[in-house]
């Protein structure tokens, strides 16, 4: 019997319309903007100045705090602009300009294919490289990878669990990755676990990837440490909290972290940013994006340089469709609509989904009727209608009561109303409220 998470989640249409495609490479742009904000945390300190000639991988950002991380140039030329610019979201964030000239990198970078399978470092060696590298969380969640692997004092780590679900529908970038750099996703597994110092590695993978599970399982067969869990088809698995149980069985308690019950998740795509940074000396200046979309000419796969511009990555596969609505950032459950086309592929740009216009039209909002669906799909068994209503009445302490900061908008709750809530909405707007209020208490001085 395959394994999963106990507690609510759906099962939406998946339409993996490009898991077929292999990567491409994505051509150079001219211009390349650079945020300085690609993580969770303080956002980055421009190095360079307007004038400077930069290579790839060269710093051009130091980590801003603990929580931070630094941000290397992703194209070789001369940078023009260190200001801010709009983000994909319209909102105005630090950035460094570069304009493109030629394709000059470090000589310290290992441009070649061959593989290096072995590593004398030392796992504070490996870790010192994964944070001068930039290393974030590739799921999407951008936490500074060094910071997640720097267990805290009193905690121990028993396991390190890979996340190749990618549970969001259309997306496909962590599945070709699998299939096609299996060899260096495993071995930057193996890097993770000397760091933490763990025996016990689980790489999690939803039945609907037969092929990925087929193929990791074969190259890990001799590996007594790595274990490949294939697991049932339902979303939200690729949610830490859901794929530590679905893995190992253990929940994680309310506003705990995966650390309390010993596990460490890292995604694929991290995996393989570490075998190049180590073994590599590759900075993370690059990654793989899923453009795609029913609407979309050639649905794709594509190695982009953080920086290229959204509209690029379109246009490489077949343009703006004359019937597109919306752009999408992301997955279409968990992610955020672009306003701004012309905003760069980030670290956490994991995909580019576009949407034809009569499925881009938001329905008209009824009244809840009382069925409790939203209840009964919520993988963190909170009460939606009720969180969305407090926060669209202000009553903040009560949504705090009511757990609302474990919410880790999965949108199965607004997918399943149907009324046609924005149930997700309010409850964003509540929690984000809550947290401002909970970071407000912590930093207050003691009486």
């Amino acid at each position: 019997m395959l394994k999963g998470f106990s507690k609510g989640g759906i099962h939406a249409p998946e339409y993996k319309i490009s898991e077929k495609a292999a990567i491409e490479p994505m051509p150079l742009p001219e211009i390349a903007v650079v945020p300085l904000c690609q993580h969770i945390g303080a956002p980055a300190v421009a190095v360079v100045k307007k004038g400077d000639t930069v290579q790839v991988g060269q710093v051009i950002a130091t980590a801003g705090g603990f929580v931070s991380a630094p941000v290397h140039a992703p194209v070789s030329g001369t940078v023009t602009a260190v200001d801010a610019l709009p983000d994909n979201g319209g909102v105005r964030r630090p950035t460094i300009t570069i304009r493109v000239e030629g394709d000059q990198w470090l000589e310290s970078i290992d441009r070649s294919e061959t593989l290096i399978s072995t590593c004398d470092l030392s796992p504070k060696e490996i870790l010192e490289k994964i944070t001068a590298a930039g290393l974030v969380g590739m799921g999407g969640a951008t936490f500074p990878t060094h910071v997640k692997l720097a267990v805290p004092p009193g905690k121990h780590a028993e396991m390190l669990i890979i996340n190749g679900v990618e549970c969001e529908p259309f997306l496909t970038a962590d599945h070709r990755l699998m299939l096609e750099r299996g060899e260096e996703v495993l071995i930057g597994v193996r890097l993770l676990a000397r760091v933490l110092g763990v025996s016990k590695v689980y790489i999690g993978i939803e039945n609907n990837k037969p092929d990925a599970i087929e193929h990791l399982s074969r190259l890990s067969a001799q590996d007594p440490q790595i274990t490949v869990v294939p697991l049932r088809v339902r979303y939200p698995q690729g949610g830490e909290k859901q794929l530590i149980e679905a893995v190992s069985g253990r929940q994680v308690p309310s506003g705990g972290l995966p650390i309390d019950v010993g596990a460490v998740v890292q995604n694929v795509g991290t995996a393989f940013a570490v075998y190049e940074a180590v073994q590599k000396n590759k900075p993370l200046i690059e990654r793989i994006v899923t453009v795609t979309g029913r609407c979309v000419e050639h649905p794709s796969n594509l190695r982009v340089r953080i920086g290229t511009p959204l509209s690029a990555l379109i246009e490489r596969c077949g343009g703006m469709p004359a019937d597109a609505g919306k752009v999408i950032s992301g997955g279409p459950m968990m992610g955020r609509a672009v306003s701004n086309l012309e905003a760069p592929v980030t670290k956490g740009t994991s995909g580019i989904l576009l949407i034809r216009e009569r499925g881009a039209v938001r329905k008209e909002a009824g009244s809840c009727i009382k069925c409790a669906k939203c209840v009964t799909v919520c993988p963190m068994g909170l009460e939606p209608y009720r969180l969305s209503t407090l926060s669209k009445l202000g009553r903040f302490e009560d949504a705090e009561a009511g757990y609302i900061t474990d919410c880790i908008e999965c949108g199965s709750c607004a997918y399943t109303c149907p009324a046609m809530l924005p149930l997700l909405d309010y409850i964003r707007l509540g929690k984000a409220e809550v947290m401002r209020r909970v970071r407000a208490r912590k930093s207050a001085p003691k009486a």
